[in-house]
């Protein structure tokens, strides 16, 4: 019992001493930490990945489609003669996509949450990974704002996509309703 706790103790100095080590590392670049921890999900450990891995200079990548093209967190499409294959995402920073999936994973519980919200919308048609993956894709995609613009996360709320696809959802409920038979008219609730 005593080796264990011996061998404990050195772990927790070595984690300490690598700390110390990052966080020597990553002062140059706290404001932009600071920026991506206000994303939800995204603590600090992953924030520095997203440093360590994209930088803070987003000029690199023209828009923030290049950015998830070269992580790897885009979705795939092969396609020929109108038969869909494997819609696998493609090879891409495996630390990256690590940090991100682990961010995604936390994300995704919090209720209040856009990223929760697009979780449940792409998991009623697409299934868990996929849509831990889509919201990997939509953190990375926030991520590469943040750092681009130089600016701090606002949440946009659970209810983004009912508010933003208004239009749309009031279509197809009447369009449902009138391939069942009904005749419908529209009024603004008072």
């Amino acid at each position: 019992m005593s080796q264990l706790l011996a061998h404990l103790d050195y772990l927790d100095e070595a984690v300490a001493s690598r700390s110390e080590r990052i966080e020597a590392i990553v002062a140059p670049f706290a404001e932009a930490r600071t920026r991506l921890d206000t994303i939800p999900g995204i603590d600090q450990r992953t924030a520095e990945v997203l440093i360590a891995e994209l930088g803070v200079d987003m000029r690199v990548f023209p828009t923030a489609g290049h950015v998830a093209s070269w992580a790897g967190l885009c979705p795939g499409n092969n396609e020929s003669a109108g038969k869909h294959k494997s819609g696998k995402t493609r090879t891409g920073s495996r630390w990256l996509r690590a940090a991100l999936i682990e961010a995604a994973l936390a994300a995704i519980r919090t209720r209040d949450c856009a990223f929760g919200a697009r979780y449940r919308r792409v998991l009623r048609h697409r299934g868990h990974k996929k849509a831990v993956v889509a919201v990997a894709h939509a953190m990375l995609v926030t991520a590469y704002h943040l750092l681009a613009r130089g600016t701090v996360y606002q949440e946009p709320g659970a209810d983004y996509y009912t508010r933003r696809d208004a239009d749309r959802i009031r279509r197809r409920a009447v369009q449902t309703l009138e391939r069942q038979g009904y005749r419908v008219t529209l009024e603004p609730a008072a």
